[in-house]
């Protein structure tokens, strides 16, 4: 039912003459607090999903606490001073010893003079114990047990550059309860287990990064091609910094950010606007107001030069190249958007056709954008990763190939013809469950100031031409706008193998 709600209002070219009808599902009030609340109504099924969108992610981490904004996807199900306590009085303050633990160990280990060795395992000890009589108090779970218990399902949260989300789905009878909960963590958020967690992001980061040849390949692309803007940071955090965040920290951030300027909450399915929304204005308008954070200025100035990264290891070869391109809301992001899927959308892409299939140098070969983020203005990406025996070189001046033919020869009519129907059936797709259009609807709430903004993106769609594709191709792809990263294999096997050699003929001389 949900797929053919979605398709409804997409039967002819454009959308305007289903619009309307879908805008009557729709009701938005904006409360006093400034916190935007979208309720689509969708009775097929007895279920509602929502979204909770905060304005804020890993971008926005303050200078020297990376990794600020990624705690809070851990903090958000620890529960609040009434869900995950035995006794919050008493654990509130056990927690703020626990802070003064750590602050007293920090500033041993940081001291200019040089850490006392003895005086470190003393205030490790103390800062160890503090945290045990803090966790005395801790109910482990209890906030997704409460929430499952009332049939609630997938359960999640996702920390970006760009932004922040809460979302599940539940039964329409429980609508209330999860008020009350998703209103509670916003409202009540207790740093219970901080220094857990952060171990736990320290960990997460040692997985994806520290220990993935490829993690470490990007964070060292992001940081070559990002000289100013915070793109160029680590996502998941420095390690000399996410080591030293503190809970202070984060709730400071958290009362920046999650104010109701700040935070759209969307909720599809079995409601009804007019039931629904007391309820929603009753929980969610407790959530603190006042301004919504300034959006960063820094501009990343005009690349000029290439720049190149390279790893040599012997680990899988790995070629990637990013070209600088501007933000979302630029007139040519559906041309980006087409560019992408003509060289990079499944095996009857370009790269994939001429890399893989044809020559077959490439075990996989891919385009990306926007990359890392699309709020702000970041990069265009292509990558392949070479079969044995190929070169990053040869991955290098394939992908440069595919990029030329886009520069100098027209896109054909069935390429764009395909794009525009992909994009129109990866938008149906995406909304044909609750879940899918309440997360649109909330980003594109945010993003534009009014989530129409999401239909009228296939007008967009619609108008990307062959020109186009040429021009921002031209404009976008040349040799100064670039960073190349790749792993090489072949200098680290050719150095290992000039090394061994003259200890076989020092054996053969005693």
């Amino acid at each position: 039912m949900a797929a053919i709600f979605a398709a409804a209002f997409f039967s002819c070219a454009g959308y305007s003459q289903d619009m309307k009808s879908f805008e009557q599902r729709i009701t938005t009030k904006v409360l006093p607090n400034g916190l935007t609340i979208l309720i689509c109504e969708r009775p097929e099924a007895p279920v509602f999903s929502y979204s909770t969108f905060i304005d804020a992610g890993d971008v926005d981490d303050p200078s020297g606490e990376s990794g600020l904004a990624h705690m809070f996807e851990h903090l958000a199900f620890k529960g609040t001073s009434q869900i995950g306590t035995t006794d919050y009085a008493a654990e509130k303050v056990a927690l703020d010893k626990v802070e003064a633990a750590n602050n007293a160990l920090e500033a041993e280990l940081r001291n200019p003079a040089g850490a006392n060795a003895q005086k470190v395992a003393e205030l490790k000890k103390s800062f160890d114990d503090a945290q045990k009589a803090a966790l005395k108090f801790v109910v482990p779970n209890q906030f997704t047990e409460v929430a499952e218990r009332n049939g609630a399902h997938g359960l999640n949260a996702q920390t970006g550059l760009d932004e922040t989300t809460y979302f599940w789905s539940m039964p329409e009878n429980r609508l209330e309860l999860w008020a009350w909960l998703e209103s509670s963590r916003l409202v009540d958020t207790v740093p219970r287990e901080f220094y857990k967690e952060r171990s736990v992001v320290e960990e997460e980061r040692h997985m994806r990064t520290d220990s993935n040849p490829e993690g470490r390949l990007i964070e060292q692309l992001l940081a070559t091609a990002f000289v100013a803007h915070n793109y160029g940071r680590s996502g998941v955090g420095w390690p000399s910094e996410l080591s030293q965040i503190t809970a202070t920290e984060a709730m400071a951030f958290h009362k920046k950010y999650y104010v109701g300027s700040n935070i759209v909450v969307s909720v599809v399915g079995d409601v009804k606007a007019s039931e629904a929304m007391p309820v929603l204005e009753k929980y969610f308008g407790k959530v603190p107001g006042g301004p919504k954070p300034l959006e960063m200025t820094t501009v990343e100035p005009k690349q000029f030069a290439e720049k190149r990264v390279v790893i040599r290891e012997q680990t899988q070869p790995f070629y990637v190249e990013g070209y600088h391109r501007p933000n979302y809301r630029d007139p040519d992001d559906a041309v980006f958007d087409a560019i992408q899927d003509i060289m990079s959308n499944g095996r009857v892409a370009r790269l994939y056709r001429s890399l893989v299939r044809d020559q077959q140098i490439a075990a996989d070969a891919e385009g990306f954008s926007p990359f890392p983020g699309d709020k702000y203005p970041g990069l265009f990406a292509f990558y392949a990763v070479p079969v044995p025996g190929k070169t990053p070189d040869q991955m290098a001046t394939a992908i440069h190939k595919e990029i030329d033919r886009l520069k100098t020869t027209d896109v054909t009519d069935g390429e764009l013809a395909m794009y525009k129907t992909r994009a129109r059936a990866d938008l149906l797709r995406g909304l044909a469950n609750n879940q899918g259009l309440a997360n649109a609807l909330a980003e594109y709430q945010t993003r534009y100031g009014d989530w129409r903004e999401l239909f009228r993106q296939l007008d967009r769609v619609d108008k990307v031409t062959k020109a186009d594709i040429r021009r921002v191709a031209n404009q976008t792809f040349i040799a100064s706008n670039r960073t190349v990263a790749e792993i090489d294999t072949a200098a680290t096997a050719s150095a290992a193998a000039g090394q061994a050699a003259p200890a076989k003929n020092e054996g053969g001389q005693k």
